[in-house]
């Protein structure tokens, strides 16, 4: 037992000598060198915690030094929190960095926006004191917002789930309340879980509007319900994830979808900007071929990680609609349906992945498994897919695609003055009669034109002066661009009217 005793004590002694600082400093004298002079932490939202930020502060003389203190210029009062080297905290005293070092400091913030005069909420970091004392800049623009969250069982603290079609299902989310179902410009909305639009009622976002979703959330527009987007070309609506950082600007996946389900009926989307989702729009429809379940007007849909319109026997109208990026396919008009696009531009350079399939796909079938575990192909009625005045472009060597399934019923079609990018080097479509830009359902094309993008991977596809689609189109109703540029005559091919780029573009 006395051993045992002796062993301990050795060990502690031993722990305690392991912690004491064996290397001698200098007080630090304002020479430090920092990875940055000012942190933006970009735009968040009332009450919701940044992203960690960090700053790295370099010791380049030969020297240990010690710098007697790190704090924040408005103290404890301070809205930002930091961490120095692994402590959390507001004010630290005595903090090394040996010779040619240097340590790190972490940046959060979480800010009441009821609580700060100013929106543009600033602080500094301040190393030391009097003559040697240096800052960095601390930046935050913080937005007040409207969020609309599921319920949650006041007992269990279960999250609320959606009930469709009288059957529950695992959607996190709510149907929306009656003084939800405006939203406006004043303030921005954060949406958390699914909302859904109920039935017989109508959601309209009014121009200028910005809705930001949160992870695994989405807008469901019901059986019998109806979206009305009202942006304008001065005051677009934007749907896009509720990460602000910079960083996050371009990342597709971030929240789930815009669903308008079966039987949601006179869905209308203008100039509106749809972008970083898993699908931008997905649409349900087993209707009628005469009455479109969603009409889309002067529509930017950009970065989807699976589709930008998903549409399943579904009958879409697109006029002025530009789809860019996705991971699958720009464009899915699938298991037959109702197709007409007039003027519009269907460009996928998604480079975050290998890409199998083309900008856009039309098929008049769908494929499950049957409960003995036979794979089941059905048929469905394509009764239009009319596309003119269209590009059809992307980084792959196909970017337009007819796969019909023999057997079904109507499968219609017709592609006129439109740029359609088509190289089949393996010829795996040769006797595909769908794909036959001579025969008649095609008038009028540019088979691998150059559209001439300003910027692809910007998702700019404003066209230059170069473009073979300058004064290819027909002409149409749509006497404007996406822009509100005049086409009445001399119409380009695409959304865009072409311009003259500068000379660094």
């Amino acid at each position: 037992m006395r051993y045992t005793i002796y062993l301990f004590l050795i060990i502690i002694v031993a722990s305690l000598g392991s912690c004491r600082k064996d290397f001698d400093t200098t007080l630090s004298s304002g020479k430090l060198e920092f990875s940055k002079d000012t942190i933006f932490l970009d735009t968040i939202f009332t009450n919701i915690g940044s992203a960690t930020y960090n700053l790295k502060v370099y010791n380049r003389g030969q020297n240990a030094i010690t710098i007697p203190e790190i704090k924040l210029e408005n103290g404890t009062n301070s809205n930002y929190r930091l961490n120095v080297d692994g402590i959390p905290g507001k004010d630290f005293k005595n903090i090394d960095i040996l010779a040619k070092d240097s340590i790190f400091i972490f940046v959060e913030t979480t800010i009441n926006a009821s609580n700060v005069i100013n929106p543009l909420y600033t602080d500094k970091i301040l190393f030391d004191s009097g003559s040697s004392q240096q800052n960095v800049d601390l930046v935050t623009l913080v937005q007040d917002a409207n969020f609309i969250y599921p319920g949650k069982d006041a007992v269990t603290m279960k999250i609320d789930s959606l009930t469709l079609n009288g059957e529950p299902t695992s959607l996190k989310g709510r149907f929306l309340t009656d003084t939800e179902l405006t939203i406006t410009n004043i303030k921005p909305t954060v949406i958390y879980g699914f909302v859904a639009v109920p039935a017989n009622k109508t959601l309209t976002i009014e121009a200028g509007a910005k809705i930001y979703f949160h992870d695994n959330s989405g807008l469901i527009v019901d059986d019998k319900a109806t979206l009305k987007v009202n942006g304008t070309l001065t005051e677009k609506v934007v749907f896009e994830g509720d990460r602000l950082e910079h960083s996050f600007s371009e990342t597709a996946g971030q929240w789930g979808t815009i669903w308008m389900r079966a039987g949601s009926k006179d869905n209308e989307i203008n100039h509106t900007i749809i972008k970083n989702g898993t699908i931008g729009i997905l649409v349900d429809s087993i209707g009628t071929p005469s009455t479109p379940t969603l009409k889309l007007q002067n529509t930017e849909i950009y970065n989807h990680s699976s589709y930008g319109i998903l549409g399943r026997e579904a009958n879409i109208t697109g006029n002025n609609v530009v789809i860019g990026a996705a991971g699958q396919v720009s464009l899915a008009a699938t298991i037959g349906g109702t197709y007409n696009f007039t003027h519009s531009t269907f460009a996928n350079y998604w480079n975050n992945s290998i890409r199998q399939l083309p900008a856009v796909l039309i098929n008049n079938f769908l494929t499950y498994t049957n409960e003995t575990g036979q794979e089941i192909i059905e048929t469905r009625n394509l009764h239009a897919a009319n596309f003119t005045n269209c590009i059809f472009d992307g980084n792959n060597n196909i970017e337009f695609i007819l796969d019909k399934v023999d057997g079904g019923g109507i499968f219609n079609y017709t592609v006129s003055n439109s740029m359609i990018k088509f190289t089949d080097n393996n010829d795996a479509f040769k006797d595909n009669t769908e794909l036959d830009f001579t025969n008649t359902f095609y008038q009028d094309n540019i088979i691998n034109g150059n559209a001439h993008f300003r910027n692809t991977q910007k998702s700019d596809f404003i066209i230059g002066e170069e473009s073979n689609a300058i004064n290819k189109a027909k002409a149409t109703s749509f006497s404007t661009d996406i822009l509100g540029v005049d086409r009445t005559t001399n119409p380009d091919i695409g959304a865009y009217q072409h311009i003259t780029f500068d000379a660094e573009e």
